[in-house]
């Protein structure tokens, strides 16, 4: 799990933040949240200041360019992603268990709107692709990382034998990315809630096709889980 872990940082001693550290994270949750909806090019220190009703020269004590900006607002969308989609699914066991957590989150995450524009790592994606830089490389870099970690578990899943040895894990990765990806252009584009329902069905449908009799019944004792959980 290195590859995801990189999403991460490691944990630093825990302390009570400065006051300019905390008007820091304040200023990058508000950036995050523009520049999930507008782009990271739309997000500017004149923007930032207007929405926060704060004096530009303000800002730029903390942030000294456009790019700086964008950089740290993308370390920030990561912390955001990493506490709603990656801690969680790492407290499944590794393999199918891990595969399924992951995809999980990243739809829930998506379906509840925890950026107001949907995926921000998507949307920058999409923004950044042709655009050399060093923001277009971390975009590439943090979108790696998640494609890689979905790979790795995939490949763990079949070395516990709950996925066939034909299956090849770099496919299926591909396979259920782009159903997620998928599910969050109809939910932002067309206004379509019965995507993330489709993308769960089309993930469950690849995963059964390739999974092995262990495979099955991990997956059926985690589906009655899940029943059981939701019953409550």
């Amino acid at each position: 799990m290195e590859n995801i872990l990189a999403f991460g940082t490691s944990r630093a001693v825990v302390r009570r933040p400065t006051r300019g550290e905390q008007t820091h994270q304040e200023i990058l949750q508000v950036a995050v949240d523009i520049a999930s909806a507008e782009g990271l090019e739309g997000l500017s220190i004149g923007r930032l200041a207007q929405e926060l009703k704060m004096s530009k020269s303000g800002l730029f004590a903390h942030f000294g360019s456009k790019e700086e900006l964008q950089l740290a607002t993308l370390d920030m969308a990561r912390s955001i992603f990493m506490t709603e989609v990656v801690e969680p699914a790492m407290l499944s066991a590794r393999g199918l268990l891990r595969l399924q957590a992951m995809l999980e989150s990243w739809l829930s995450y998506v379906e509840r709107s925890v950026f107001r524009g949907g995926c921000f790592f998507a949307a920058a994606s999409a923004e950044f692709d042709d655009r050399p830089g060093p923001v277009r490389d971390q975009v590439a870099t943090l979108t790696k990382a998640w494609l890689d970690g979905l790979e790795d578990e995939a490949c763990q899943a079949q070395a516990l034998s709950q996925l066939k040895a034909k299956c090849d894990p770099i496919l299926l990765a591909f396979q259920v990315h782009a159903f997620v990806q998928e599910a969050n252009w109809a939910y932002r584009l067309l206004r379509d809630k019965q995507s993330f329902n489709r993308a769960r069905a089309a993930i469950c449908q690849v995963l059964e096709s390739a999974v092995t009799p262990k495979g099955l019944r991990v997956l059926s004792v985690n589906a009655t889980a899940r029943k059981k959980a939701k019953s409550k």
